[in-house]
């Protein structure tokens, strides 16, 4: 996700995608996702004129936006739309792009959002810069994207079978966004009063076979480059399914499946917005808002 290393191989994903969709993509994170804008928007105390979608599958997070009545026009922008996909038909404009090469004007959007989508761009510090530059100032931006702890389990299943039956290990699930890093990729890209925050979730299937299922309807499956191109091994797949049963299974034999939301906002820097003080500009001494007596350096308390 860092500039000058290509990770992921974009179009094998549009592929995988296009596919899931056609075939019925599993929508429960999105959906969940979507409820989430919902009530972030509502704590928001404005109205965004034009809006701007990049990346997101389906259209759970458009129809959340069009609820609120916080947004007016949407964009749908998607690498997917017109080429068969019913990737953005309830948007009020279509545009095709991808997310690492955004097509907006600088300062012409008041809304940018994303869900489940930049966790896979090759560049996010630089798409992140591009979204800050398109928002008019005091635009927010509010995405969603995988996190690190995402399918923790599926990868050390993979990697104990991947161990025991070839003796190394290659690269089977995608590296995700680490929360501690979020933040920092915020105030490079230059937005104001950054926050994150993560949303941990749970959930448990009747089998692995059940979970692997849900990633390919999802269009989740490995989309790496230095990813292994040789079919996987039947001796390989089954092994990782019994470690992620030993390891990973209720008392009922459900398999728990760890799927971790970070999320990102910041606004486009604005004069009306809080600043924080000069180094010495306070004009109340600490000491004093909190009614003790100060000590200079060097002495010791009075017991």
């Amino acid at each position: 996700m860092t500039s000058g290393h290509a990770i992921f191989d974009r179009a094998v994903m549009r592929r995988r995608l296009a596919r899931a969709i056609g075939h019925g993509a599993a929508t429960f994170l999105l959906e969940r996702v979507a409820a989430d804008f919902a009530d972030r928007l509502a704590a928001v105390l404005r109205r965004f004129d034009v809006a701007a979608d990049l990346g997101t599958p389906g259209g759970d997070v458009r129809r959340a936006l069009f609820r609120s009545g916080k947004v007016g026009a949407i964009v749908a922008a998607h690498p997917l739309v017109g080429i068969g996909a019913p990737i953005a038909d309830d948007a009020t404009y279509l545009v095709v792009a991808d997310e690492e090469a955004l097509p907006f004007a600088d300062g012409s959007l008041d809304l940018v959002v994303s869900a489940l989508a930049w966790q896979a761009v090759n560049d996010l510090p630089g798409t992140l810069i591009q979204v800050r530059r398109a928002l008019k100032p005091d635009g927010l931006m509010l995405a969603a994207l995988l996190g690190g702890d995402t399918l923790i389990e599926l990868r050390q299943a993979f990697a104990a079978a991947e161990a025991e039956v070839e003796g190394g290990l290659s690269p089977r699930v995608a590296p995700f966004v680490d929360l501690r890093d979020a933040g920092a990729l915020l105030q490079r890209a230059g937005f104001a009063l950054p926050v994150t925050d993560i949303d941990r979730l749970t959930v448990r299937y009747p089998s692995v076979e059940a979970l692997m299922r849900d990633l390919r309807r999802m269009g989740a499956t490995n989309p790496l480059i230095a990813r292994r191109r040789a079919q996987l091994k039947r001796a390989t797949l089954v092994r990782m399914m019994a470690v992620y049963r030993e390891r990973f299974a209720d008392p009922d034999g459900r398999m728990r499946a760890t799927f971790e939301i970070v999320w990102l906002s910041g606004w486009a820097p604005h004069a009306s917005q809080q600043q924080p003080l000069r180094p010495g500009a306070a004009k109340t001494r600490l000491a004093d808002a909190l009614g003790v007596s100060e000590i200079s350096a060097g002495e010791k308390a009075g017991r």
